[in-house]
């Protein structure tokens, strides 16, 4: 039997990202957003709101990084979300968390997230169902340590995910099937 539930942000678990952008007086700024993903092989879309400083930053700067959040950083993540740039000048400082400077874009790269997309701003749409800022991952990179033959290793990225239902965060570590074979035993 199925039970009619509160409405909420139903497709779930939605990826922690951190979106990190610099400020105009060039210290860091990162905002934790679950409302991300990619539109196509090299575009991604974040719905934010032209009101976040992070938005006026990537307009600013035309660039912004995108890191997938890990549970070792669970609380830093979290912080990112819950502070806002408008309150505090240097949220990466607060932290406790380092970053260099992109070599492709004009934003910095989050040295303690495992996997980072750097990105060059496309635009920003506001209407009722724009998607909000979208760009073009111009490169990617990972730390060494979740790379197994040169390919990430998922497990050892361990991202977390939001649950809107309960609020919480959760490890994504285990493999449960293989993508494009396992449906192949029902094909006929």
């Amino acid at each position: 039997m199925r039970k009619n539930i509160k409405a909420t942000e139903a497709i779930f678990p939605m990826p922690v990202l951190m979106v990190a952008t610099y400020n105009e007086d060039g210290t860091v700024n990162v905002m934790n957003a679950a409302w991300g993903t990619m539109v196509s092989r090299d575009i991604v879309a974040l719905n934010l709101t032209e009101t976040h400083k992070t938005v006026q930053n990537i307009k600013a700067r035309k660039a912004f990084t995108v890191s997938i959040a890990d549970a070792k950083h669970v609380v830093e993540a979290d912080y990112f979300g819950v502070e806002s740039g408008k309150n505090v000048a240097d949220k990466l400082a607060a932290s406790g968390l380092t970053a260099v400077k992109s070599e492709n874009v004009d934003a910095p790269i989050i040295n303690e997230f495992p996997l980072c997309l750097e990105c060059e701003f496309i635009e920003y749409q506001g209407d009722e169902y724009g998607l909000g800022v979208i760009g073009k991952v111009v490169n990617t990179t990972a730390d060494e340590r979740v790379l197994k033959n040169d390919k990430v290793d998922i497990t050892a990225v361990e991202a977390i995910t939001f649950d809107p239902y309960t609020h919480g965060y959760y490890k994504v570590t285990e493999r449960v099937g293989d993508a494009f074979k396992d449906g192949l035993k029902l094909k006929k």
